[in-house]
């Protein structure tokens, strides 16, 4: 079975155990209205977007290898299925490459031909290759 889910790999220029922590300030990349904390196992947080918002816990961390971000509860206002993204999950997995760090993001449940797959994706590959390596590399994202 063919695994569609969206999926983009990026690399960093710091340590795996950088790259996670800074993935852990959403603030600093995704939302600039982030309530709650996303750095330890169980933690539970908030970003929002105008009328939109996606509730999120860490359903599974393992140091500078993996974090997940399961979504608990969503209001995606600009669609029909408002609350397509409920019980997808947001995977981050960690692998070294040299100096630099690989991060492989796998969206579990978003995948073509759900309703928001395209401004998701068009979203995810802003946030992620821009706005996250940016903070990363140079301690400067661009959130929304």
């Amino acid at each position: 079975m063919e695994n569609n889910n969206y999926h983009k790999t990026m690399t960093v220029n710091a340590s795996a155990e950088e790259a996670m922590r800074k993935i852990s300030e959403v603030n600093g990349w995704w939302a600039k209205i982030f309530i709650g904390k996303a750095d330890k196992l169980h933690d539970k947080f908030s970003v929002r977007f105008g009328e939109t918002y996606v509730d999120f816990q860490v359903s599974d961390l393992i140091p500078d290898k993996k974090v997940v971000w399961k979504v608990t509860d969503c209001h995606l206002h600009w669609i029909k299925a408002q609350k397509e993204w409920m019980g997808t999950e947001v995977v981050f997995e960690f692998s070294k490459k040299g100096n630099e760090t690989r991060i492989d993001f796998t969206h579990i449940g978003l995948v073509p031909g759900v309703e928001c797959y395209n401004d998701c994706e068009v979203g995810w590959n802003g946030h992620l290759t821009g706005s996250l390596v940016e903070f990363i590399n140079g301690g400067v994202g661009t959130p929304q």
